[in-house]
């Protein structure tokens, strides 16, 4: 069984666009009900009525609206199509060793961690390198950059331990998908 991913639960923007068109649905209804029982069709109606005869869609407005609502539909596509919450890392659950869950585990037991919180440590674990003075660290889907300054060592040792480190540190995280790590270690500019 395959980690999945932490999908969004977008309710209220969902709750507000059924309102929206429930509220829109319901009025055209009413009103071609009113109209087929003999009474007039509301004005609003009878105005958009006379508008579209005037307009064609050679004009500007006709199309600046048609513009405003191809992008609103493609956000609302947009949002029903992306996975969600991206800024959570999928973690390992307990027992899960190479891919491979363990027996006992429950299938409903997902794990996860914030992409800050994963830098964070990492970055703790960078400042512990002996000659690293500052870290900056940040984490991405498939690729941790880590932006180190020495101040005492050799820049090549500092980075073969901090590389250890980092890769200990990656590796204790328990990511379904480990991120590469990308080095960058300076000297301070005093």
């Amino acid at each position: 069984m395959t980690a999945r991913r932490f999908r969004s639960a977008r309710r209220i923007p969902a709750a507000l666009v059924a309102l929206l068109v429930l509220a829109v649905a319901g009025l055209f209804l009413y009103d071609l009900a009113a109209v087929r029982a003999g009474r007039p069709a509301m004005a609003w109606r009878r105005e958009l009525a006379h508008r579209l005869e005037v307009h064609t869609p050679a004009d500007w407005e006709v199309q600046v609206v048609g513009g405003i609502l191809v992008l609103a539909g493609a956000v609302l596509l947009l949002l029903a199509l992306t996975p969600g919450i991206r800024r959570i890392l999928m973690m390992r659950t307990p027992g899960e060793h190479d891919g491979e869950p363990d027996q006992q585990a429950d299938p409903r037991l997902r794990a996860g961690i914030g992409r800050r919180d994963a830098a964070q440590v990492l970055r703790d674990r960078a400042m512990e390198v002996p000659g690293v003075r500052s870290a900056r660290v940040r984490m991405g889907r498939s690729r941790v950059r880590v932006r180190a300054t020495s101040h005492f060592r050799e820049l090549d040792a500092v980075r073969a331990d901090l590389d250890a480190v980092i890769a200990v540190g990656i590796d204790e995280l328990g990511l379904v998908h480990p991120p590469r790590p990308r080095l960058r270690v300076r000297r301070r500019a005093d």
